[in-house]
């Protein structure tokens, strides 16, 4: 795998600097307060409206701010100090204290009364329905003080956390393995491009091309996004030329394929991500979903998939499927990754000289980059996971313990593994469904646990593997960790405060939900009935989830991922194929990887011909241009739709 010509051109996509910076100064600090205390309320308030936040653009609005203000000061902004701003603005755009506001409503909800469940809903989590500070609708009561402490030592816990097992995987991943992380490149090059905007770099082809990808983002954001939100609040119904989130077809085929979803996303941004993606993974998932709808019909007829009938959309389609058949697949792919994960490993220490040169490079990282020692980090994770057991523990003390040690020392670090090796060769994250939810439901069934406190501990049930193509992108942007660590301390009071007044505001405003924030009050119930009939499957000790889980189908899944990756060696194919495929069999929606397949043609048959190696680094920076375009035209059609509504409602 590591001679591999392709994961050989990601790996050289962009090259680390020489020279790290912590680029950590007044103006970093500057921009965390911007972030929390302008970007995070209007995010906040969004979610509540219309069910989108700013997200994305929220980052490259605040880099373009900053940029532009330095540019009049006659100041520069350096590469680190740029991408810190990035780094934190995606760090600050979740709100702690907005899931606060969810268990307010939940614990007074309709769907907790009609299921009988208020009374079980423990009081560590939200106030009952008779506290004053219900009444209220403040935070700043004693009722809310075990729930807020609770918030804030979890959020302490995660913070610390994330420089545990997740880094300690990206030294064994990008610095011993030297995959290539294909995604990574993407943020890095964006924030160079940024950089090199001034006018003595206005050559710069990074800038250039990214500006490009801007404007082709601009304008397909303002027929996508911008058209359907502005139509929406003039006329009765929006006006969409661009079908939202795609076309279905499932109906239509489902004489010719039956348990098939089929169907076809129109989102210009997979064409641009299908160029950045390694061309044989995109062609795996092509294979993947061609076995899906060739196996499926099959699996149909033979009464496997029988949860399917005619009449089905997407979603539905999906659902079925994944509960008769691919959940338990999935799993078992997802087991012969990481078998083969370890096997690759287990290939690269075997030989004195490489097990001298492996172990150099874990121990003994490139000078400047501000890493810490591995076994610090490997003590990090111990220390945190044994903080989740211990806070678990004290707060479901029924619920049987070992499941928390086997959360926290065999799933969280298998899963984290699986997936840091996915996102590291093809950019893929891995998600196995369900099983938190069916190890819950096994524990009321064999073990004699009766509630449903279990379902808000913040159990050690966790995938580190995304945030080792974090790490990779603060060392492609020269950034020192040493400034990420002290961004952190900064960002993460900023954020604790901002969230607590701004979500007290909110609720001040009116109560959540209600006509005022129409987007919590149409699906708040449906998503609160949802979930607290998951969580009387706890209660009852059986639910139809843990049926779902069948061990035939998972040794079958994993048995087909070793199979078909023990074939690819022998005939010397590319071994992201399997990658693909894994990618491809049922795990999610499939109608968006036709246009990905399309802009994985585009690359490699036209502008790789055309523009050779250098396309390698253009596409990167195309998507990155992209993302802005549209994430700037989302972010002007929500605070459009924000002014009209607030104009609206006579709360304002």
């Amino acid at each position: 795998m590591y001679d591999d010509k392709e994961l050989n051109e990601y790996r050289d996509l962009l090259k680390p600097p020489d020279q790290f910076q912590d680029g950590f100064n007044w103006k970093t600090i500057v921009g965390a307060v911007f972030i929390g205390f302008l970007m995070m309320p209007g995010s906040m308030y969004l979610q509540l409206v219309i069910g989108t936040g700013i997200g994305p653009a929220a980052r490259w609005v605040t880099i373009i701010l900053f940029a532009e203000i330095a540019k009049r000061a006659y100041a520069d902004l350096k590469q680190q100090e740029i991408f810190l701003l990035y780094y934190m603005a995606g760090a600050a755009m979740s709100s702690p204290f907005q899931g606060l506001l969810w268990n307010q409503y939940l614990v007074q909800s309709d769907a907790a009364k009609m299921l009988g469940l208020t009374e079980f809903i423990p009081s560590w989590v939200a106030p009952q329905p008779e506290s004053a500070s219900l009444l209220e609708r403040t935070f700043l009561h004693p009722d809310w003080l075990i729930p807020i402490l609770l918030l804030v030592g979890s959020q302490i816990i995660q913070r610390i956390d994330q420089f545990g097992l997740g880094y300690a995987l990206y030294r064994i991943t990008s610095d011993v393995e030297k995959l290539p992380f294909p995604m990574a490149p993407v943020g890095a090059l964006g924030t160079i491009a940024l950089a090199e905007s001034r006018e003595e770099k206005a050559r710069s082809w990074k800038w250039r091309i990214f500006s490009i990808g801007g404007v082709i983002g601009l304008v397909f954001g303002s027929v996508y996004i911008l058209l359907p939100a502005v139509s929406g609040l003039i006329f009765m119904e929006p006006v969409r030329l661009i079908p939202i989130p795609w076309v279905e077809l499932t109906r239509h085929t489902e004489g010719i394929l039956p348990a098939v979803a089929t169907g076809i996303q129109f989102d210009l941004g997979l064409v641009f991500l299908g160029m950045v993606l390694p061309f044989w993974a995109v062609i795996g998932g092509l294979v993947g979903l061609l076995i899906t709808m060739a196996l499926n019909p099959i699996l149909y007829h033979n009464g496997i998939l029988r949860s399917w009938h005619p009449g089905m959309g997407t979603v539905e389609t999906v659902f079925a499927n994944n509960f008769d058949f691919y959940m338990s697949f999935g799993i078992g792919l997802g087991l012969s990754i990481g078998i083969i994960g370890l096997w690759q490993v287990s290939k690269s220490f075997r030989g004195p000289q490489n097990i001298r040169n492996n172990l150099k490079l874990l121990f003994n990282p490139p000078p400047g980059r501000g890493d810490f020692d591995f076994r610090i980090a490997i003590a990090i994770y111990l220390f945190s996971t044994l903080s989740y057991v211990i806070l678990c523990t004290i707060l479901v003390p029924t619920f049987p313990w070992i499941f928390f040690l086997i959360y926290g020392f065999i799933y969280t670090p298998v899963i984290s593994y699986i997936t840091a090796r996915m996102e590291g060769i093809a950019g893929q994250f891995i998600s196995l469904p369900m099983v938190r939810e069916a190890s819950f439901i096994a524990g009321a069934k064999y073990f004699g646990y009766q509630g449903i406190e279990i379902w808000y501990a913040p159990i050690p049930f966790h995938n580190y593997g995304e945030a080792t193509v974090n790490f990779r992108q603060i060392e492609l942007t020269g950034t020192s960790l040493r400034g990420i660590i002290k961004a952190e301390f900064i960002v993460f009071p900023v954020v604790m405060i901002a969230s607590l007044l701004f979500s007290q505001f909110i609720w001040r405003l009116a109560p959540i939900p209600s006509v005022n924030y129409p987007y919590a009050q149409e699906l708040w119930h449906l998503q609160a009935l949802n979930t607290l009939l998951m969580q009387s499957s706890t209660l009852e000790g059986n639910s139809l989830f843990y049926q779902a889980i069948n061990s035939v189908t998972v040794f079958s899944g994993m048995g087909f991922g070793l199979l078909t990756y023990a074939i690819l060696s022998f005939f010397g194919l590319p071994v992201l194929l399997v990658y693909g495929i894994v990618r491809g069999l049922g795990q999610s929606t499939p109608h968006g990887l036709i246009l990905e397949v399309i802009g994985a043609f585009l690359g490699r048959f036209f502008f790789l011909e055309r523009y050779g190696k250098q396309w390698r680094q253009y596409a990167p920076v195309l998507l990155a241009g992209f993302s802005c375009g549209m994430g700037l035209m989302g972010m002007f059609a929500m605070g459009f739709t924000l002014i009209l509504k607030s104009l609206s409602s006579s709360s304002f």
